[in-house]
């Protein structure tokens, strides 16, 4: 029987890449609809809804070795559902929501914050919110998302040349999406999961490749998600958490481009949906989100470290 007990376990277990989750200090403020980044050696919760839905300018910083949280200077205005990336030393926001307790007022501004200030960059080309940012070759992309004029799904991708100061359209995404996770890899841009009008939860993958300037369709994710964010951790590409009506995700999914296989990681401690996702090394971090459906806020901080 103990025998019996103990393959069904195994059998049960997901694929894990490291350790479990381990818990870390909790943030200073809860928020939901944040949005990650990594930035010298500290990992980033940014903007955000509060308990009362309000709009946060708030950029939190927590540093791993020491589990001390610090505040970064405020973004110039409170934002949800906008999309980060960092390119060294500096980190850029762009778009969002900037209305407190609904989906309105998106921008199409954009920031960058370098030598502890921010600075506006020039506008993108239409509004956008709930898409995905990501550096690759020093330019800023920005994919998928809701054009907030309309309500629909963003058919245009953007991308920054802070050489040149200007943002320029490249091709769209296979299938529009937005609530989706994007992260840079080897690169390239890969964007994962996200919902449209005909399905809240989708299971598609794909890349971006500047070089030969095409989108190339990848295998499909081990399960649907909207809600979700991503980032680059040791090789692959994980995504992490979702929503749908009723509940969250505990889902952690980790794709290897070099093989072209998924599996699955160690699921959260708890569902999470409009959460900041990040890496360092070979560490995935989360931060904040909600863990129901709707405006829902934590203050939590998990990291994972891939074996």
């Amino acid at each position: 029987m103990r025998y019996l007990l103990a393959l069904l376990a195994l059998l049960a277990a997901p694929v894990a890449a490291g350790a479990a989750w381990q818990a870390l200090p909790p943030a200073p403020e809860a928020r939901t609809e944040v949005v990650g980044a990594a930035l010298g050696g500290r990992v980033l919760a940014i903007g955000g809804l509060t308990q009362d839905a309000v709009a946060s300018p708030r950029v939190d910083a927590l540093d791993p070795r020491t589990g001390e949280w610090s505040r970064l200077p405020d973004l110039p205005l409170g934002l949800h559902h906008a999309m980060a990336a960092v390119d060294g030393g500096r980190l850029y926001v762009a778009g969002g929501y900037a209305a407190s307790g609904a989906l309105a007022d998106a921008t199409r501004r954009a920031f960058v914050l370098e030598g502890g200030s921010w600075r506006e960059l020039p506008a993108m080309p239409e509004t956008r919110a709930a898409g995905g940012a990501a550096v690759v070759g020093g330019r800023l992309y920005v994919v998928g998302g809701v054009v907030a004029r309309s309500g629909d799904v963003a058919l245009r991708s953007f991308v920054y040349d802070p050489r040149r100061g200007r943002w320029s359209v490249f091709a769209p995404l296979p299938r529009p999406r937005e609530h989706l996770g994007v992260a840079a890899l080897g690169g390239r841009v890969y964007v994962l999961g996200g919902r449209d009008l005909r399905s809240p939860l989708l299971r598609l993958a794909d890349a971006w490749d500047p070089r030969t300037r095409r989108w190339i369709r990848l295998p499909n994710m081990p399960s649907a998600r909207g809600g979700t964010a991503a980032a680059a951790v040791g090789g692959h590409l994980v995504s992490v958490g979702g929503e749908r009506t009723g509940r969250t995700f505990r889902n952690v999914e980790a794709f290897d481009p070099r093989t072209g296989r998924w599996r699955r990681l160690e699921p959260l401690p708890s569902g999470r949906h409009g959460l900041a996702v990040s890496a360092l090394g070979r560490r995935l971090f989360v931060l904040m989100g909600g863990p129901e459906p709707g405006l829902s806020v934590s203050a939590t901080a998990f990291t994972l470290t891939l074996g």
